[in-house]
């Protein structure tokens, strides 16, 4: 018996529920979703990733304070860009779209790329050359997507794809695309149904200003259907060399390590200054050194492994933390797995790699301290 046969059919969606016990994201919030039943879910299961106790950052705040971080590197594509991804290629389907075309700085691209040949269709991907991490364009390539880096920045990418879109037979997946912040809102949901409510403060990394947007929409609604009893204040975080929301203008040649948030011209600028207004929230900026800092300290203390643009929401917590409540409850967003640029863990880890040790026990154990 083959794949392809009906009885086969029937029952293997059948095993992939039984076996997960999760039916991905749409399924699960699909009351709060633009779906219908005619909607065809492109799916690899995305969501219900861990919030998890940071002990070792709490304790640097202190005054009962309790933090967690919400680690959505564990999606099947390794970033929260999955959530919205599941969503717009799904409802691209449901149009008919044959390609999907998408700027990206790395996660989009891997989430669209993933998607898209999930659902049989063709992804193509504009890229700033050179500044995408190794691990982010691995992903695109095997995917199958077809990668096209020009001498430019993300800013000059989203121009050149949002043309390419009106113009040409291919559906734009970036976060200006409103089912994808659709998908990205089902975090919020998620950090709600473990709480029990909403935290007191989201602090959350900003680049293109999509997800903070969709954090706000999230925790909007379910407060409006009684699932919490009150709005988180939302905390945004930008790198210092790209922190045009801080600046109040444009940065025209935006410089940091953290490449995921290297965007002078946020594409959801206006939404995230209403929810910062709205939740009566700030956005702060955070260096590289500061960044750098918190990525090995939840490497370190934590455990967990993020990449450094992830690391901008425990940053700038720290460099806010004597403004944070007694006793409240503090969400960290991290967007994206450390295994995403592996080049910057090494570079930057004070762990020192020991080569050339002989292969003799008392030579090994001597290395070890022993």
């Amino acid at each position: 018996m083959t794949l392809s046969t009906p009885s086969t059919k029937l029952i293997y969606p059948t095993i992939a529920k039984a076996a997960n016990n999760w039916h991905g994201l749409i399924e699960t919030y699909r009351p709060y979703l633009p779906v219908s039943e005619a909607t065809p879910v492109v799916t690899l299961l995305e969501g219900n990733t861990p919030l998890i106790p940071a002990q070792a950052i709490a304790a640097k705040i202190g005054r009962g304070v309790k933090v967690y971080v919400k680690y959505d590197g564990l999606n099947p594509t390794g970033s929260f860009k999955d959530r919205g991804m599941t969503m717009a290629i799904s409802k691209a389907k449901e149009d008919g779209a044959k390609a999907v075309i998408c700027a990206s700085t790395g996660n989009t691209s891997a989430a669209a790329a993933a998607y898209a040949r999930r659902a049989g269709m063709k992804a193509f991907v504009i890229i700033p050359d050179g500044y995408v991490a190794l691990g982010k364009l691995a992903q695109a390539l095997l995917y199958g997507a077809e990668v096209i880096a020009i001498d430019g920045n993300f800013d000059d990418a989203l121009t050149i794809v949002r043309q390419l879109s009106e113009n040409y037979p291919v559906t734009l997946v970036n976060s200006v695309n409103p089912y994808r912040l659709q998908g990205q809102k089902t975090a919020a949901f998620e950090v709600v149904d473990v709480l029990g409510d909403a935290p007191d403060w989201l602090c959350i990394p900003v680049g293109n200003a999509g997800n903070i947007t969709a954090y706000w929409m999230g925790f909007c609604e379910y407060h409006t259907s009684g699932k919490s009893s009150r709005l988180p204040k939302m905390m945004g975080f930008q790198a210092a060399g790209s922190a045009p929301l801080i600046l109040g203008e444009r940065v025209a040649n935006p410089d940091t390590l953290a490449t995921a948030i290297r965007i002078g011209n946020p594409a959801n600028w206006q939404k995230a200054i209403a929810v910062k207004e709205a939740s009566a929230g700030e956005f702060n900026a955070v260096t590289d050194e500061e960044i750098l800092a918190a990525y090995r300290l939840l490497a370190a203390e934590e455990g967990v492994f993020c990449e450094p643009a992830s690391a901008a929401s425990v940053a700038g917590l720290l460099k806010v933390k004597d403004r944070v409540p007694e006793n409240a409850t503090v969400v960290c967003v991290l967007t994206g797995n450390g295994l995403k640029d592996p080049d910057c863990a090494v570079e930057h880890s004070f762990n020192e790699l020991k080569q050339g040790v002989p292969k003799d026990l008392q030579q090994i154990a001597k290395v070890m301290g022993f």
